[in-house]
């Protein structure tokens, strides 16, 4: 029996065949954009609570000394509004955190970068030693990791 003849015989098992796994083919491509398009729409929401979260630091001028390398805690020590805001964006890191844990979230590359920038400050610091033993032991790891970021 030729080539021709079995198809002749077995087209329909044949057309079934190729219809799924042009479907499982289908399935897979619209998976994939679907987990690039989600990724994307993350990273967009994290953007705008990013975002959200400074607007509060530059229109609070109760909030200047957080970023102040030179704030001296033994003068004026941490306020309210500042271990608030503080906390605020721990809160933020780890949202971002479990969300690069999980691929939900696009790689953001200066992220250790910018943890340790902001966590080398007084005021940051002095909040995340205070508040790093209600945290989670991996968000703890890695915000501490970053801090040693060079």
């Amino acid at each position: 029996m030729g080539i021709g003849e079995w198809i002749l015989q077995n087209w329909f098992t044949l057309f079934s065949a190729i219809g799924i796994i042009a479907g499982l083919w289908f399935t897979a491509f619209s998976l994939r954009s679907e987990t690039k398009t989600r990724r994307v729409a993350n990273l967009l929401t994290i953007t705008a609570n990013h975002r959200e979260i400074w607007k509060e630091f530059l229109n609070n001028p109760k909030l200047a000394r957080v970023r102040d390398a030179a704030a001296d805690m033994a003068k004026q020590p941490v306020t309210d509004a500042e271990r608030v805001f503080v906390n605020l964006v721990i809160q933020h890191i780890n949202s971002v955190y479990y969300a690069m844990s999980d691929q939900l979230v696009v790689k953001y590359e200066g992220l250790r970068r910018d943890i340790a920038q902001f966590f080398s400050l007084p005021i940051p610091q002095a909040v995340w030693d205070r508040m790093k033993v209600f945290q989670n032991d991996a968000l703890v790891r890695f915000i501490e990791e970053c801090r040693l970021w060079k």
